[in-house]
């Protein structure tokens, strides 16, 4: 341990004072208000008036700014005072004014006190020095004060005795060795020391008794867990969602992750890098990237009729805020809106930072019908898994390497049908249109069979289609579709969309293309392929989904009319399960939370056990 030699000689009542003297070697425009509590501090006291009373029309924002006089400048304020001279100064004069001249004017409904005016007075009397805002402020070295007797053992214990000498007051006495024991327990483990520890302290009449004391517990596991209390309030962790639900989240392991950093005296640099851009880092661990779940911590909705871009959004804004909190030591909610009143920060500064956070693959909704963990998330491994699963991944790509392609060659519509017959692909489920009921109209399609006109708000259910993640499935339909849909939900085996329970499969139109995803949770935990190309409008097509059981977005094909359509992959990143988030079986034409397919034709839907191939 880099010793301190620091000797407790105070009582408690003052250890909130030496926190402060403490904070002076780095803060040290501070330390002038502590020192003399009747000197003005410009941050503190001067600041907050001007910016209630003046900003207004001498501010930032050029558009209600009143003349060219700006008063959250160091240039403007500098051209209303004279320094050391508050009777010359035009800010002092106007301010006591009583005719057409007072300000703030009279319509204003603004006015200072008599003690602000007093403090701004009293600002100028001591030379009306400008502060930028503390973080600001490079740090420098203080110097000592000198003082008239010998007391202390260390450079903290000069600035106490300097200002008791101000108050004519004497030190306390030392602390008994047992409140000495106690008091540094209690600062470096949250914790009471034992009776042994206690026994053994009384009975160590050594000069180095104390130091081990403070070695023994910064090498005790309790010191990170209780440093790390402190930072998680930073860092607003929590073990649940917040907001209406509250449910139970589970990022413990980011808060092992802080205690570990503390007991291995992790460095600041380091320990801020990882937690903001750990996954950045060139071949990052799993603790690296475990450590910007920092950037995770805010609250998450699940109330139905939330608007998912809305909050996705206040959660980029809160992981900017928070940064600002916790690393700049600056509050940024104001340049949100327009520039900062008073600090050098603009609404263009804001939003570079925040569009820094603004790239986590995550929606702005938790599932409220199925236990999905939001994402991005991180599969933790213990070692002996890691190993296991490296080599199962080995295995596999060596026996995708000797896999034919894919994707059937393209057929014409008829041949498309005759294989499939001829193969003797029988469906585990042929849906019988002749029997629909609700809002659907019974129809034909273009070959005479019987067809359904979706109202979008009544789903045909089938009996089947709780298909898993590794096993092929295809399902087969012709359709028709009235106009161009930005969105519209064809088929799907799930309960809910995004903001409740998308977990399963579905077919939708998003654009007026098709779209095919399986999903665990959307959009990070998901594959999704859509078409390039739209599909026509008030014309009967053959469309056919099909999927290998492969985990892969490769594996996942969309055929029109028998033709293999070219294919945006969307999403490509599926490691957990597809079932169990309630609707065991598909339906057609309607889900809930979401947008059916209005005036949408069906006919001659199939869902087949397997993958269909040529």
């Amino acid at each position: 341990m880099q010793s301190f030699n620091f000797k407790v000689r105070v009582d408690g009542s003052l250890f909130f004072l030496i926190s402060i003297l403490f904070a002076q070697l780095v803060f040290p425009q501070s330390l002038i208000a502590v020192q003399d509590e009747a000197r003005v501090n410009f941050n503190r006291d001067v600041k907050p008036i001007l910016s209630d009373r003046c900003f207004l029309c001498h501010g930032p924002d050029a558009e209600t700014r009143e003349s060219d006089l700006r008063l959250d400048t160091e240039a403007g304020v500098a051209g209303v005072i004279v320094a050391g001279q508050p009777e010359a100064s035009d800010l002092i004069a106007r301010i006591l004014s009583k005719g057409d001249d007072q300000m703030p004017p009279v319509d204003s409904n603004l006015a200072l006190s008599a003690e602000e005016v007093k403090t701004l007075e009293l600002w100028v009397a001591q030379g009306g020095k400008w502060e930028q805002h503390w973080s600001f402020v490079p740090p420098k070295k203080v110097q000592v004060p000198k003082v008239k007797s010998v007391w202390g053992a260390n450079a903290i214990d000069p600035f106490i005795l300097s200002r008791l000498e101000q108050e004519n007051l004497q030190p306390s006495p030392p602390a008994s060795k047992n409140a000495l024991l106690r008091r540094v327990t209690f600062d470096l483990t949250g914790l009471p020391p034992t009776i042994e520890e206690l026994d053994a302290f009384q009975a160590d009449g050594s000069d180095g008794a104390y130091e081990a004391v403070v070695d023994r517990l910064l090498a005790s596991p309790r010191y990170g867990e209780r440093m790390t209390s402190d930072w998680l309030d930073v860092a607003r962790y929590s073990d649940t969602f917040g907001y209406q639900v509250d449910r139970d989240r589970f990022v413990w392991p980011w808060r092992d992750w802080v205690i570990r950093s503390f007991n291995e005296n992790m460095s600041y640099d380091q320990f801020l890098i990882e937690q903001v851009a750990g996954d950045l880092l060139p071949e990052a661990t799993d603790d690296q990237i475990l450590a910007t779940t920092f950037n995770r911590l805010h609250s998450q909705k699940v109330e139905g009729g939330s608007v998912e871009e809305e909050f996705r959004v206040e959660y980029v804004a809160d992981r900017t805020h928070t940064f600002a909190t916790a690393f700049l030591g600056l509050t940024l909610e104001c340049a949100r809106c327009h520039d900062h009143k008073y600090d050098p920060l603009s609404q263009k500064e804001y939003y570079q930072l925040f569009s820094y956070f603004n790239n986590i693959d995550e929606s702005g909704l938790y599932s409220y019908f199925t236990n999905s963990t939001p994402t991005p998330t991180l599969r933790l491994l213990k070692p002996e898994q890691k190993t296991k699963l490296a080599a199962l991944q080995a295995s596999l790509k060596e026996i995708e390497q000797k896999r034919p392609n894919r994707l059937p060659e393209p057929l014409a519509r008829k041949e498309f049908e005759s294989v499939f017959e001829v193969r003797g692909a029988d469906p585990v489920e042929v849906v019988d249109f002749n029997a629909v009921g609700g809002g659907n109209q019974k129809t034909k399609d273009a070959r005479g069979n019987p067809a359904v006109k979706l109202s979008g708000d009544d789903a045909i259910g089938l009996k089947t289609g709780n298909f898993t993640r590794y096993q092929p499935f295809s399902i087969t339909l012709s359709m028709n579709t009235p106009d161009k849909k930005e969105r519209a939900v064809i088929f799907h085996r799930s309960r809910a969309w995004t903001d409740a329970a998308s977990r399963g499969y579905q077919l939708l139109i998003e654009d007026g293309k098709l779209s095919a995803s399986l999903i665990h949770f959307w959009p990070g935990n998901a594959i999704r392929v859509k078409t390039k190309q739209e599909i026509p409008l008030n014309q009967w097509i053959d469309v056919s989904v099909v999927y290998d059981g492969s985990v892969d977005a490769a594996g996942l094909s969309i055929f029109v009319d028998g033709q293999a359509m070219e294919l945006e992959i969307v999403k490509n990143k599926l490691t957990k399960n597809i079932t169990g988030g309630g609707g065991n079986n598909i339906a057609i034409g309607e889900r809930f939370r979401d947008r059916g397919f209005t005036n949408g034709l069906v006919s001659s839907f199939k869902v087949y056990d397997r993958q269909l191939s040529t």
